[in-house]
């Protein structure tokens, strides 16, 4: 069992606002090698509860641009990670940063499927109201009953997600 603290808030309107600031910071450093940067994940939906952690793909046209993505971000602070065993999908982490929100950096070909799998859900959830208040209850239940073992989390709200990624066609 990995301990890790869970916690899940309900939708906080400063979300939209702190991707932004982090999303200036990586255009204004690798901005001529990208083609754009999403806001994927939980914080990216108004109206869910999520864990206080901006998640964001950054686009790339494919890895012909990659070293020297990885070389712009290290000059801000980033170390690339890997993909962690997702293809086309690769980590970032950082140390130093308090003037941003916690965040998810990942770097993602635009053919890549990661990138899709995000931005289909996300923009699913957008949409549909309803799934977004069933899915925050069932984040909400996970995290009470799971408060620091993050695999307990993530196999609790699982059945949620199949069913949420069967309704938008991920499944």
């Amino acid at each position: 069992m990995r301990t890790k603290t869970v916690i899940v808030l309900p939708y906080d309107v400063a979300w939209p606002s702190a991707f932004e600031k982090i999303k200036d910071e990586i255009e204004e450093a690798i901005g001529d090698l990208i083609l754009g940067i999403e806001h994927v994940g939980s914080t990216s939906v108004e109206g869910m509860s999520a864990k206080p952690c901006i998640d964001m793909d950054v686009i790339i046209k494919d890895y012909s641009v990659f070293a020297a993505v990885v070389e712009g971000l290290k000059e801000i602070g980033y170390i690339h990670e890997g993909d962690f065993g997702i293809r086309d999908r690769e980590a970032f982490k950082y140390t130093d940063k308090p003037y941003l929100m916690t965040h998810h950096l990942y770097v993602c070909p635009q053919y890549s499927k990661e990138l899709h799998r995000h931005t289909t859900f996300r923009d699913f959830l957008r949409s549909n109201p309803e799934a977004v208040q069933k899915y925050s209850l069932i984040k909400e239940k996970a995290a009470e009953l799971f408060p620091n073992d993050i695999d307990g989390y993530i196999a609790y709200k699982s059945p949620c997600i199949e069913e949420l990624y069967t309704e938008c066609g991920l499944k």
